[in-house]
């Protein structure tokens, strides 16, 4: 919800584009500067704490973004600085979040876990955009804010009911957040399948959000309209929830190496508006594509959290998140200048081409293509 009422929240108090676009901006450049924190945090203490701290102090900050707001006091540089703060908090939270999950069920059950969870994220996060819109429409961007608020206090109530228990782990000899950081690049970087795979998947980030996020409306106002496109994105929703779904009950020895040959399928709506810019393609092809980013997304989680020790795991999670949240505005901010200069076309053209080749290149690796369900906890130095 957050983006969609901050974004109204700047027009209703006279901010421009600009202005706009500092305070959406703030809000994703300070996630990417403290997912590192938070890796090191969730590593050096309990989960649960690090997901209910982050939750309260959310919920106080965009409370007062609401009280702002509603009482006329909220100028941009306010708004800038409160964004900057709850977009630090959520980048603290993320890698406890993903680190979480696998200490609070059975090992046999972590990929219905995984599965689990993303399916409810991307339901709240489709439902939590229209909800936005319509409180913002209905009510006001004050009333918005505080209901976000309200949302993110019932976050942290409810993980009052996971246990310190279900949390254990023993990290004997505690160093220094820097000496935990450069332990936990240590670790990212000893396993080849994982940085390679977050490096690919920078790449194919970059290439769907430059593509999708600004190329996308641009041919939707050309040809088939921005009804269709809204379609179009519902439709990789759904996409996402039934990729999920499946993964509930099919569970193949090489889960990742599937997940990327089917990451595949991300170039093809890219393909789609290049060349083929209408409805009933462009909808199976956004569906598609959402089926195969579900589908690797487990296939990742379930990779890491089988093959990484649990008090290194959220470093891992933060070098990975902070790979994928740089690449996604790289791409959406060259995307703009290279289409002015290539064409529209062309640009997409080169982003498809880049998922290919991204994909391939990932495969390429033999500890990628080799890594099975069946190693477990044992393999984490594979």
């Amino acid at each position: 919800m957050a983006p969609v009422v901050l974004a109204f929240a700047v027009l209703d108090i006279g901010g421009s584009t600009l202005d706009l676009g500092l305070v959406i901006g703030a809000r994703s450049l300070a996630l990417v500067a403290c997912v590192l924190v938070g890796g090191v945090a969730a590593d050096r203490w309990p989960r649960v704490r690090v997901v209910r701290g982050s939750g309260l102090a959310s919920a106080l900050v965009l409370a007062a973004t609401a009280g702002s707001v509603h009482s006329g006091c909220a100028s941009v540089h306010t708004l800038l600085w409160l964004s900057l703060a709850g977009g630090g908090l959520a980048g603290i939270s993320l890698p406890a979040l993903s680190a979480l999950t696998p200490q609070t069920v059975p090992e046999e059950l972590i990929q219905q876990a995984n599965a689990t969870a993303r399916m409810g994220a991307n339901a709240a996060m489709f439902l939590g955009a229209s909800a936005a819109g319509m409180l913002v429409a209905v009510f006001s961007a004050a009333v918005g804010i505080a209901v976000d608020a309200a949302v993110c206090l019932v976050m942290a109530l409810c993980f009052l009911g996971v246990s310190r228990a279900q949390d254990a782990r023993t990290r004997q000899g505690r160093t220094s957040p820097v000496t935990e950081l450069r332990e936990g690049w240590q670790e990212f970087t000893l396993r080849q399948w994982v940085w390679v795979t977050t490096l690919s998947f920078a790449v194919i980030n970059a290439a769907g959000a430059g593509g999708l996020q600004v190329l996308g409306p641009v041919v939707a106002d050309a040809s088939f309209g921005r009804a269709t496109w809204g379609f179009a994105l519902a439709a990789q929703t759904v996409g996402m929830l039934c990729g999920a779904l499946l993964v509930t009950w099919w569970r193949p020895v090489h889960a990742l190496r599937n997940g990327v040959v089917l990451s595949a399928l991300e170039a093809v709506p890219l393909a789609v508006l290049a060349f083929w810019p209408s409805t009933l393609p462009l909808v199976i092809a956004m569906f598609l594509s959402g089926v195969a980013i579900e589908q690797f997304g487990i296939a990742w989680d379930v990779s890491l959290q089988e093959n990484v020790l649990a008090d290194r795991l959220a470093r891992i999670y933060a070098y990975d998140t902070l790979g994928s949240y740089v690449a996604i505005p790289l791409g959406q901010v060259l995307a703009g200048p290279l289409a002015d200069r290539l064409g529209v076309r062309a640009t997409l053209v080169t982003g498809a081409v880049l998922v290919a080749v991204s994909v391939v290149g990932a495969l390429c690796g033999d500890s990628l293509r080799s890594l099975t369900r069946r190693g477990g906890a044992t393999r984490s130095n594979s």
